[in-house]
């Protein structure tokens, strides 16, 4: 059995990775952030507000040979469940019949969610150990996003170890297409009303 992490940030930070950070000169400013508490590993208010929002993910997993993969899960806001403090769940719904991912995880639990917010230019990374729940209609029931056209074909549970937030250098700011169209009737509904009001001052008397 490996010993528990000295710091949540070592799930990542190998004794290989502390060697580059010293050698290409960052492992003094990520030494001073373990110093300091180093990454969060339990899931803070302002953690589970971004993951439940998210309509967007990426899962990366790896076989026992070490082969990655990462595919996307997406679904409605709310499709990622924050359950306590350790441990999202999603309904997996039926794709393209592969199971790379549950086939991965069978063999080596490791996992890790990528979360983008390209509107905010935020990054978050979440390093942990993830498994498939099947048949379990209660839970099934629980996670699946009400009126959503899909079919929910198992579980995943997510155990999150560590997790970080990337600055966002290097991050386009993109904005969801709803968003983008929210703001258009709004801008729509404003000019509808000034115009009103313009016409109403400018009418003859």
């Amino acid at each position: 059995m490996k010993p528990a992490l000295a710091t949540a940030s070592d799930i990542a930070f190998t004794p290989t990775v502390k060697a580059l950070q010293t050698r290409k000169g960052s492992r003094h400013a990520y030494a001073r952030m373990e110093q300091g508490g180093g990454w969060e590993s339990r899931i803070t208010p302002d953690l589970k507000a971004e993951i439940e929002a998210q309509i967007s993910v990426m899962l990366a997993t790896a076989n026992a040979e070490g082969q990655p993969y990462v595919q996307h899960r997406g679904g409605p806001a709310g499709f990622l469940h924050v359950l306590d403090d350790h441990t999202i769940a999603f309904a997996d719904f039926a794709g393209n019949r592969q199971y790379i991912t549950q086939g991965n995880l069978a063999e080596n639990p490791r996992a890790f969610l990528f979360l983008m917010d390209y509107a905010h230019q935020r990054r978050i990374k979440i390093w942990g150990r993830a498994r498939v729940v099947e048949g379990d209609a209660e839970l099934m029931a629980r996670l699946m996003p009400a009126g959503y056209a899909a079919r929910p074909e198992q579980v995943v549970m997510f155990d999150v170890q560590a997790w970080d937030v990337n600055c966002p250098k290097h991050i386009p700011q993109r904005f969801e297409a709803a968003d983008v169209l929210a703001a258009i009737k709004q801008r729509d509904e404003r000019i509808a009303e000034l115009e009103s009001r313009l016409a109403a001052l400018t009418a003859p008397r």
